[in-house]
């Protein structure tokens, strides 16, 4: 090994000297005063923090270093099943960093927040026609916060209406935070099969859809990339014993200005402002869960709901851009409501990102980002088939896909003694990042790829390459990608054993 790597390779404490510092802090000029009148001694250290003693150039090196070691969608093409990782637009990088935006605390009177609650307002009525459903509350930070958003709002509705229900259906292709948040919400999850083309069992869901269901969780299209041809019988059966239809719109990016999820039948829609609406996400955040919903749920929304009213209050312009007056207010006066899901209005970095990207876009963009992505799926489902690889990985359930698609493995493990797992693995000495592995689970070895529309023909065709000469090498040597990655700062770890026996807390 060069000393270049063997340098590389010291950890950022294998560096520390003592004394050694990046920054040496003026003299204090304000009077001192007694610790204990700061901070007790009970919440004070025993001993000085362990950190590292380094330079400020060995900082960022260290910084830069770290930043390297992680795939990235700017480093490669990242097909993530169901997480829709697409280019995010730099110009709304740099909306979302103006002052305005990226300065004004959370605590500001709406009085001198006009500019941002107008923001807000105009993403919520951009998004409920989006949805098909007029109201929108913007409070939910993530995909499972809108779903539990959901799932509250049920439960608000069916106990207003002096009924308790118990149950709430979710389909075996269900995304598992679908059965989690139901859980959490008090309810008994029941699934629903998948019949022999891919759909919701009708005859199951019929046989399961009683007076004690309170909604029915669905994804549509559903996380095996397909349309649920029976949308308009499941809503009328959900809705036949008095349950809500709730949206997972973990794959809205795929029927945006096509159809509306409003008009399908759902009562309650959340949207995933990271997936659909270009924000950047992955590593926990952040993100944004927004929910819509029909007349019947608005009582129930969380409080304050950002609003527009009439008149000018004292000390503000009161005009919007559109030059009506009027004034951006938050409302806390909604006796029924569900309350507060967390401390504020939600992640405002977000909606300026979303917000523009949809003004950027207009109707008839964000309808092209969704034929777009459709069109690219396809266009790759039908490239593997082109150049043989169906054989080894023949897609799940053989329709027209819409934004994603779900091969199956068996035939790889069985033919050449490879698992999905290893494929994946394979794939990051190649530059790619794995798509979605082992879900949805009623695919045996599944693999689910999404290529999202932000991605060339030419990504795609050396992506299904890529594949074919991973196939090509296991027949020839399997363990090469048994025993994958070979080129990644960490190897092939052992994450069952990490999973039933975490280490939280490394002792130093």
């Amino acid at each position: 090994m060069s000393a270049t790597a063997a340098d590389d390779q010291l950890t950022i404490f294998e560096r520390s000297r003592a004394g050694r510092r990046a920054f040496v802090a003026p003299a204090s000029d304000v009077p001192e005063r007694p610790l204990d009148e700061l901070l007790p001694a009970r919440l004070r250290r025993a001993a000085p923090a362990r950190l590292p003693e380094v330079s400020e150039p060995e900082i960022v090196r260290h910084y830069n270093r770290l930043s390297r070691r992680n795939f990235d969608l700017d480093t490669g093409f990242y097909p993530l099943g169901s997480c829709t990782m697409k280019h995010n637009p730099r110009l709304h990088e740099r909306v979302a960093a103006l002052d305005g935006n990226a300065r004004l605390h959370p605590l500001q009177d709406p009085r001198r927040a006009q500019g941002a609650l107008e923001l807000m307002w105009r993403l919520q009525e951009a998004l409920g026609e989006i949805a098909g459903l007029p109201h929108v509350s913007l409070q939910p930070s993530a995909g499972s916060h809108g779903e539990l958003a959901g799932v509250l709002l049920t439960r608000a509705y069916h106990e207003d209406r002096g009924e308790r229900r118990t149950k709430v259906l979710a389909p075996d292709t269900a995304h598992g935070t679908n059965p989690a948040t139901v859980t959490m919400g008090g309810y008994e999850v029941v699934h629903v099969g998948t019949d022999a083309d891919g759909n919701v069992d009708l005859e199951d869901l019929r046989a399961k859809a009683t007076e004690d269901v309170a909604c029915l969780m669905l994804t549509n299209p559903s996380t095996l990339g397909l349309f649920e041809r029976g949308i308009q019988q499941i809503a009328e059966i959900v809705h036949g014993v008095g349950a809500t239809l709730y949206y997972d719109g973990a794959n809205l990016n795929a029927i945006m200005g096509i159809c509306r999820p409003g008009d399908m039948g759902f009562d309650i829609v959340h949207f995933n402002l990271h997936k659909t609406f270009a924000q950047p996400h992955g590593g926990g955040g952040p993100g944004a869960g927004p929910v819509a919903v029909a007349d019947h749920i608005e009582p129930f929304l969380p409080r304050p709901q950002v609003v527009r009213r009439e008149g000018a209050p004292d000390d503000t312009i009161g005009t919007g851009s559109d030059g009506r007056l009027g004034h951006f207010d938050l409302d806390y006066d909604r006796p029924r409501s569900i309350g507060r899901l967390r401390g504020f209005q939600g992640n405002y970095g977000v909606f300026v990102r979303a917000y523009a990207y949809i003004r950027s876009l207009g109707a008839a963009g964000l309808r092209d980002v969704s034929e777009t992505a459709v069109l690219n799926a396809n266009y790759l489902l039908a490239r593997l088939r082109a150049i043989g690889v169906a054989e080894r990985l023949p897609v799940a359930y053989d329709r027209v896909c819409m934004h994603e698609f779900v091969l199956s493995g068996a035939p790889m493990k069985r033919d050449l003694e490879i698992r999905t797992l290893d494929l994946a693995k394979r794939l990051l000495d190649h530059g790619v990042h794995p798509p979605t592995v082992y879900f949805p689970l009623v695919v045996d070895e599944a693999l689910m790829i999404e290529p999202t529309e932000t991605e060339t023909r030419e990504t795609l065709d050396r992506f299904a390459d890529t594949i074919a000469e991973i196939l090509r090498e296991a027949a020839q040597d399997p363990e090469i990608a048994r025993t994958a990655p070979h080129t990644t700062p960490v190897r092939r770890l052992d994450e069952a054993g990490a999973a039933r026996h975490p280490v939280i807390r490394q002792a130093l």
